[in-house]
């Protein structure tokens, strides 16, 4: 073999080792970024499961029954456990005079001869009350009476029959009101309520009848409702939430708007902005909608925007709890806890502003630590040509959010008249999801409008001073405008 041979079998040989070496980095590579997807991957189940209500945005009802523990945002005051001096208790009292009196002998009397005498002698040495419900039914019979000659005209005449007397037998307005709110406010079924009422009254009130009962009193309240409707889109502060449902099987969601006064839930199959226009309340709102902060509320520019800043206490919770390194999440906690704090204090000194010293030292604070978490969470260096934005993770999308919508976030700190969280439309929308959790779902959708028009009313009478039962006898007897008075 001469030299140049030997050289060219060499250079062949260079050339495959090369091909061998290039494929081999190309599997390494491959196999690398495969173990960096598979390591994110596993952190963001990781997450996934130790989320739970306290850390993220989901409800309550799907923590089940390992209910989360979270550690407190509250700083302990040095104050003792339970309550405190002055706090005035509670307690069950006799609020009439007793309806009966039993009186109790000493046991080793019984039998004795003087037992009488010292019976009417006997002094009471304590006493103790029994609160009990005595459970009747009132049948009232209505005659209609017939004159066959009038004296004074000569012709017959014949009574009528108030205008709620409509059946030879019909159910009374108390026992309507009772039926109503067990299936309703209390959240029982139709059968239930039939089982509790027939074993309660011994009278054989039918399913079918409950359910009339229920369609009757939301066509009694519709009008009502309309003009909850018109109040709470005419007011100053508005909250706005929303929560799943099942109706028919599909998913359905129930818009709230509401205030501390009134109270007024729709439903629609769409969540979003179909859904809010569907609703009909912020198409035509001018005020401050509080709300947390879900992308289609901001389709809406041309209202005054405040953020639920519980919302983002949970989320800076779950960041600091599955990423320890995010500093600035717990730092941005106590900042938002110190803001809360500086307004609670100036609300009791009766001032409806901070000073410039505190909106300054806030200011400051707020933008440093987006910054921080903008260094901490860099976007990723990537040298492929991808279509649309980078990918910026949950956390630097989180931190965007609050540098974007900054003036909303803050808002309660310059308007005291804005809350800190948006919980009013929380407890408003409460028993939709106690409803769902008891029943499964809504049969019709006209069911589930006639359920929503009572909860709006009764959630409205509620904020008034009035009691469920209460405001649902005043519907069935045809007085539903009475929570306007």
């Amino acid at each position: 073999m001469t030299k140049d041979e030997m050289i060219e079998q060499l250079l062949m040989q260079v050339n495959s080792l090369t091909i061998a070496l290039n494929s081999l980095q190309q599997s390494f590579d491959a196999q690398t970024a495969l173990v960096a997807n598979l390591n994110q991957t596993i952190q963001e189940l990781k997450e996934q499961l130790n989320k739970n209500s306290k850390n993220s945005s989901k409800p309550p009802s799907s923590d089940g029954f390992k209910k989360p523990t979270p550690k407190s945002l509250r700083k302990s005051a040095g104050k003792k456990v339970g309550g405190q001096d002055g706090h005035q208790g509670t307690h069950l009292a006799v609020i009439s005079d007793p309806d009966e009196i039993v009186k109790h002998m000493p046991p080793a009397c019984e039998g004795c001869p003087h037992y009488k005498m010292c019976r009417g002698t006997a002094c009471i040495a304590e006493r103790r009350h029994v609160i009990d419900a005595v459970v009747t039914v009132n049948v009232t019979e209505h005659q209609l009476l017939e004159i066959p000659i009038c004296m004074l005209h000569g012709d017959t005449r014949k009574g009528a029959f108030p205008m709620n007397v409509k059946a030879t037998v019909q159910y009374g307005e108390n026992l309507q009101a009772l039926s109503v709110a067990l299936n309703t406010v209390g959240a029982v079924s139709v059968k239930r309520t039939h089982e509790i009422l027939s074993g309660v009254f011994n009278i054989p009130i039918a399913t079918g009848t409950i359910s009339n009962m229920v369609k009757r009193c939301a066509d009694a309240v519709s009008e009502t409702v309309n003009r909850i409707k018109q109040k709470v889109t005419e007011s100053g502060l508005g909250h706005f939430d929303e929560t799943g449902t099942r109706v028919d099987k599909k998913l359905w969601w129930v818009h709230d708007a509401s205030n501390c006064e009134f109270t007024y839930l729709d439903i629609s199959p769409k969540r979003g902005r179909l859904g809010m226009e569907q609703c009909g309340v912020l198409p035509s709102f001018h005020g401050i909608a509080m709300h947390d902060c879900w992308a289609s509320y901001w389709n809406y520019p041309d209202i005054q925007h405040a953020v639920c800043c519980a919302h983002l206490l949970r989320e800076l919770t779950g960041i600091d709890e599955n990423h320890p390194d995010q500093k600035w999440a717990s730092a941005f906690i106590d900042l938002l806890l110190e803001m809360k704090k500086a307004k609670e204090k100036a609300v009791e000194k009766g001032k409806d502003s901070l000073s410039y010293y505190h909106y300054h030292k806030f200011d400051k604070k707020y933008d440093e630590l987006i910054e921080q978490a903008r260094k901490e969470n860099p976007l990723p260096e990537t040298t492929e040509k991808k279509r649309g934005r980078k990918k910026k993770g949950k956390i630097l999308a989180l931190a965007e959010r609050l540098a974007n919508y900054k003036a909303s976030v803050c808002l309660f700190i310059h308007n005291f008249n804005v809350p800190f969280d948006n919980n009013q439309a929380e407890r408003d929308l409460r028993m939709i999801k106690v409803k769902t959790k008891v029943s499964g779902c809504f049969r019709t959708e006209e069911g589930a409008r006639d359920y929503l028009k009572i909860m709006s009313y009764v959630g409205t009478a509620h904020k008034q001073g009035y009691n469920a039962y209460e405001a649902i006898r005043n519907a069935i007897s045809g007085h539903p405008d009475f929570i306007f008075e």
